[in-house]
């Protein structure tokens, strides 16, 4: 039949596109259903754009400190439309690169809204009417989306989310960002490079609460040498959007309220599952807090039934879902993958120091009943860091002193999330300090910041 496949996936983002192309390379029939634009949120709302704005902006904070190269730039400007078409084109390029792949893998694709009626039945309604499509076995890979203030929702005018924040109406003179996760910190960062004066809250004690305490420290430190104002241990009470701008009630950690005025406001506050409306519940699908429970092949209780990405349990990275994607479709094809450690999942966020890390902070491993030896290695010690003019920043190490099994790797400064894979392949071959130390790192790199890193954990750092 012609809408019968082995293996249908709801959603092509990362985690679905990823999906199909397995499972094709697999011999399987594939096809995939998508709403909107092939290489979903990613691709064209997400980690794509956003990077693209990042590297205008970094581009943009070089030029206006060209002298400290022994340069001279002068009449520096910004196109903030310029910037953004730059940003959408990128996003087009790959959206157009998923959809060649889907050609060349031979996956059917189906435009428009899919709905599971019955196991091993989907209901996709599109432009042309609706058509139902069967299969063995269906992925959920729906992805996720912001979450709104309950009592401010973003309009796009002045209250944004980060949909609305990659394709700014105007750019923004003073900017209210709520939430220090990465995607709020990152816009932080970019609009404060382009000229925007940023104040971030965060409702915890700290910026970018999931990293070590140290690294939050040295960031909040470094957000507020560039300019901005930082409020942490406090909320937003209030926010109304106005004629000319946004106000603003913010509640400090000692419980004073204070009024304040914005030309905008990006709130980053998490995200929902995409999971109304899609028949999970008339199948049974179990959830928890609207995010589908799956085991450790990303099987759903329902057989046949899988879910993979945002739409289930955390962390919500992009890479987790393709390496999801991968592991349920060798499940279905009768294979046996290895699950996935969360804890060999590195993360990143590309602000200004970039940070990136792997594994348990040291308070965790402590708290986990861990002996920790950890150690500390400053970017001013590298030589590559201070040619680059980039000596912000240091790499961290945690490591289990019984076993010295590696239990975490934290990093901030320059190109640190390009750098963070040496320690996550380290984590996931389960190497201990010796092998680390016994690896000869090239000279002058960054890298050699990791070598360091690992050798102070134990005593015996050859640069500080």
């Amino acid at each position: 039949m012609a809408n019968s496949y082995d293996l249908i996936i709801l959603g092509s983002g990362p985690g679905g596109y990823v999906a199909a192309i397995r499972a094709a390379q697999l011999g399987l029939k594939t096809a995939i259903v998508e709403r909107e634009l092939l290489g979903g949120i990613c691709l064209n709302w997400g980690c794509i754009p956003t990077k693209a704005l990042l590297r205008s902006a970094e581009i943009y904070h070089y030029m206006q400190h060209a002298g400290d190269y022994g340069l001279i730039a002068q009449q520096i400007s910004a196109d903030i439309d310029a910037v953004v078409k730059r940003s959408r084109g990128v996003a087009k390029q790959l959206s157009q690169g998923v959809a060649f792949l889907m050609k060349k893998h031979k996956i059917t694709v189906h435009m428009g809204t899919g709905k599971l009626t019955a196991p091993g039945k989907l209901e996709v309604t599109g432009e042309k009417g609706s058509e139902i499509l069967t299969a063995k076995n269906i992925i959920v890979a729906t992805g996720a989306r912001a979450r709104d203030l309950p009592f401010a929702p973003a309009d796009g005018k002045r209250i944004w989310t980060y949909r609305h924040a990659l394709v700014p109406p105007e750019m923004p003179k003073k900017l209210l960002v709520i939430g220090s996760g990465a995607i709020g910190i990152e816009f932080a960062s970019f609009y404060s490079d382009m000229g925007a004066e940023v104040t971030v809250v965060e409702m915890l004690d700290r910026v970018v609460p999931v990293e070590d305490a140290d690294v939050s420290a040295f960031l909040e430190k470094a957000l507020k040498k560039q300019g901005m104002t930082i409020h942490t241990g406090a909320g937003v009470e209030e926010l109304k959007a106005t004629a000319n701008g946004v106000s603003a009630k913010i509640k400090a950690k000692d419980g004073k309220v204070e009024s304040a005025e914005f030309s905008h406001a990006i709130v980053a506050i998490g995200i929902v599952p995409n999971t109304e409306n899609i028949g999970l519940e008339a199948l049974g699908v179990k959830t928890t807090k609207g995010h589908i429970d799956t085991d450790a092949m990303c099987r759903t209780n329902v057989p046949g039934l899988w879910a993979i990405g945002d739409v289930t349990a955390p962390p919500w990275l992009a890479h987790k879902a393709m390496h999801e994607s991968v592991i349920a479709v060798e499940a279905i094809a009768g294979n046996h993958p290895h699950a996935m450690d969360p804890r060999n999942i590195p993360g990143c966020t590309y602000c200004r120091p970039q940070i990136a890390s792997v594994g348990l902070t040291e308070a965790k491993a402590k708290e986990l009943g861990y002996e920790v030896k950890a150690g500390t290695f400053p970017f001013i010690g590298n030589g590559k860091a201070i040619a680059l003019g980039e000596a912000e920043g240091f790499t961290k190490t945690v490591f289990d002193a019984k076993t010295g099994e590696l239990l975490g790797a934290h990093m901030i400064g320059a190109e640190v999330t390009e750098l963070i894979q040496g320690y996550t392949i380290g984590k996931t071959a389960e190497l201990v300090e010796d092998d680390f130390i016994g690896t000869v790192f090239p000279h002058p790199t960054l890298s050699e910041t990791m070598h360091e890193g690992v050798l102070a954990a134990f005593g015996r750092p050859l640069h500080i």
